[in-house]
């Protein structure tokens, strides 16, 4: 078992000195940051004429829709009385919205879409235990689009044409044993993705009906997460990649159908190209996006160096593109300050102007919201962790990212674990620092983004090399003074509930206490169990994790299960879980909980039965918020906002140990 990896000396208790009072920060409702947005997800219609966005109805986010010319005459498109609507995009032909949405957080996403002059709403895949993706939209195609739908065999989508006027579904492709799909602008199919038994990739040629027996390019496990294809040209002889072969970070790469020849568009030593802005006629690539500390636009051509330029001078923040017109004369701007709510707006791109569409959080101006900074932290072994950092007005009055005094610090581990935290807006960041803690984001090795190399690092160090990231990381804060050794929380979902049991189980005395919210805790019993339609991805899970086929495999998942050291626990533990989760099944928690239990060790388990992987639900996102930060009040000493009525209005099941949560047994009689 690994012990903890902080010196002796740093485990002295430092107590926090406040350079102005908590109490002159104003406490910030939790209802303020975790409730519904007053409006988010603003899309243009390819026409032009419509503006759609997701708006709560009756306390619901549904769909809306009004006139680009006139707002004012917004009217709701959809009547959904218990999950919110979370996404949407329009028909090609601007006649309908679509959306696609689950029950109960099952992950069995159907297709619908809402005719904008009917009014009508239609399940295009009214289908059980079904989960159906969109595989392609395209601009030259209006009346249908291609849909992939796993009704027939769970594990692989097939390809169907989807007529949006009559729903009528046309087989295109019965899938037998490929990982996805890449078609042209006229919904042709043209790549082939199938899974190698090394965790790799193999891409074909597909030509008519058939699917050419040499593969167009292969590679193995360590860059099967950076080079993949991403679409052709409107004309269908260009097929963009992102590739990271030779190279450590994936680059733009435009490879010509025809000859097979490749040019490099661009590469950044720091970062994978993440994002691209194409051409709305020819679909020619004219700006990328690159994600190291921030995002950054690096436009190719002038027309849209001079939008970029434009948008950089008039934002008051970070800026995004969201949707644009056919005509690409409108967009919709995303603008993140951070330190005030998000914003949305109208872009005209001949006038230049900006019209502001409207404040995500409006009931956010004003409040006390923090900034947010990059750091590149240093791990053991010299590899660099990007890193975001959140302090309390109390000790950075004036947001120059150095901390007064030492305060209590949660350090907030982002799921995947192949994904990434980003500079901009944080809900959990904004809300512990508003309670008096400093809050600590890790990319840590395995995180995604940052080139092969750095995800390669991670294969099979779960709970080891990954878990010495997240502790180097708080030795780091440590020695900057943001915080004292034993003022340390451990908080995350997915992959960071996991990280959270790890480090309650494995460096036993490093956390002061921990919150798991949908985490496994049985690395063999979480392979057993993810969804059928992972079977593409399985052998990667297995090459990165562990492989559960193999006697050493499945001695390593055992060794780096938190479940097997539950004994070890000295620490006091949260756990939040979804009863309908399909990634990590509820069992994870349960199992958990009951080796706790069984050793008188205490443990609060909150379940919530309209759950899944994560809560979407806003009064169920509240719940668990209140009854964290009275944890977190009585394991670290910072604010709370009292329990009050916030878990009776969920649907929260109190499982076990509401005697070990302030507030929490009081609430829930």
């Amino acid at each position: 078992m690994i012990r903890s990896a902080l010196p002796a000396l740093l485990l002295a208790s430092v107590l926090p000195v406040y350079a102005q009072s908590p109490a002159e920060v104003p406490l910030i409702e939790r209802a303020k940051i975790f409730g519904n947005p007053s409006k988010t997800g603003a899309k243009l219609s390819p026409d032009g004429k419509w503006l759609s966005w997701i708006a709560p109805r009756d306390g619901v986010l549904n769909l809306w829709v009004a006139p680009t010319s006139d707002l004012t005459q917004a009217r709701p498109l959809t009547d959904e009385r218990k999950r919110p609507l979370r996404n949407s995009f329009w028909a090609p032909d601007s006649s309908a919205v679509l959306f696609i949405q689950d029950k109960g957080g099952d992950e069995n996403f159907l297709l619908y879409g809402v005719n904008l002059a009917s009014g009508k709403q239609t399940n295009y895949t009214p289908f059980d235990k079904t989960r159906a993706s969109v595989l392609h939209i395209s601009s030259k195609v209006k009346d249908r689009i291609l849909v992939g739908i796993n009704n027939r065999d769970p594990k692989w989508h097939d390809v169907y044409s989807l007529e949006l006027a009559t729903g009528k579904l046309t087989l295109v492709r019965q899938n037998d044993g490929y990982g996805g799909f890449i078609a042209d602008d006229q919904l042709q199919l043209r790549i082939a993705e199938q899974p190698r038994a090394d965790g790799g990739t193999r891409y074909f040629r597909i030509s008519g009906a058939q699917v050419e027996r040499t593969p167009l390019l292969e590679v193995g496990l360590d860059d099967a997460q950076t080079t993949t294809p991403w679409g052709f040209t409107a004309d269908g002889a260009t097929l963009y990649w992102t590739d990271a072969r030779q190279r450590n970070t994936a680059a733009l790469i435009a490879q010509d159908v025809a000859s097979g020849k490749t040019r490099v568009v661009a590469e950044d030593a720091r970062a994978d190209i993440s994002g691209a802005i194409t051409d709305k006629r020819t679909g020619q690539v004219l700006a990328y996006s690159v994600d190291y500390l921030k995002q950054e636009y690096v436009p190719l051509n002038d027309a849209l160096r001079a939008d970029l330029a434009f948008l950089r001078q008039q934002t008051q923040g970070q800026f995004s593109i969201g949707s644009r017109t056919e005509a690409d004369d409108k967009w919709v701007v995303q603008v993140d300050p951070v330190t005030a709510p998000a914003s949305t707006w109208l872009y005209d791109r001949p006038t230049k102007q900006l019209t502001r569409l409207y404040v995500s959080r409006p009931e956010l101006d004003g409040a006390p919201l923090v900034a947010m900074h990059p750091h590149e932290i240093k791990a053991r072994d010299g590899l660099t962790l990007v890193s975001y950092l959140s302090l309390p007005k109390a000790v950075d009055p004036d947001g120059s990212g150095k901390a007064g005094q030492p305060v209590p610090l949660v350090l907030f581990v982002h799921g995947g674990p192949w994904a990434r935290d980003s500079y901009g807006y944080h809900s959990y960041h904004q809300w512990l620092a508003n309670r008096g803690y400093a809050v600590l984001s890790v990319n840590y090795r395995g995180s995604t983004g940052f080139g092969k190399n750095f995800i390669s690092a991670a294969d099979l160090q779960w709970g080891r090399k990954m878990h010495d990231d997240l502790i180097d990381a708080v030795q780091w804060a440590v020695r900057q003074g943001v915080t004292s050794a034993d003022k340390v929380a451990i908080m995350g979902g997915s992959y960071g509930g996991y990280a959270t049991l790890a480090g309650l189980t494995f460096t036993p005395t490093t956390f002061a206490c921990g919150v798991d919210i949908v985490g496994p805790s049985n690395l063999f019993t979480l392979l057993q169990t993810i969804p059928p339609y992972w079977e593409a991805g399985k052998q990667q899970f297995y090459k990165r994790m562990g492989d559960p086929t193999t006697e050493a495999g499945r001695a390593l998942l055992k060794e780096r299960s938190p479940l097997n050291y539950a004994a070890d626990i000295q620490r006091p533990l949260l756990i939040g879980q979804g009863a309908n989760d399909p990634r990590v099944n509820v069992r994870e928690s349960e199992q958990i909980v009951q080796a706790m239990a069984a050793r008188k060790i205490p443990v609060t388990y909150v379940e919530f039965p309209d759950e899944g992987h994560g809560f979407a639900r806003p009064v169920n996102n509240i719940a668990f918020a209140a009854v964290t930060e009275n944890f977190l009040a009585k394991c670290l000493g910072g604010r709370a906002e009292p329990i009050g009525g916030a878990v009776k209005a969920s649907t929260a099941q109190v499982k076990h140990g509401a005697e070990f949560a302030p507030g929490l047994a009081e609430a829930i009689r």
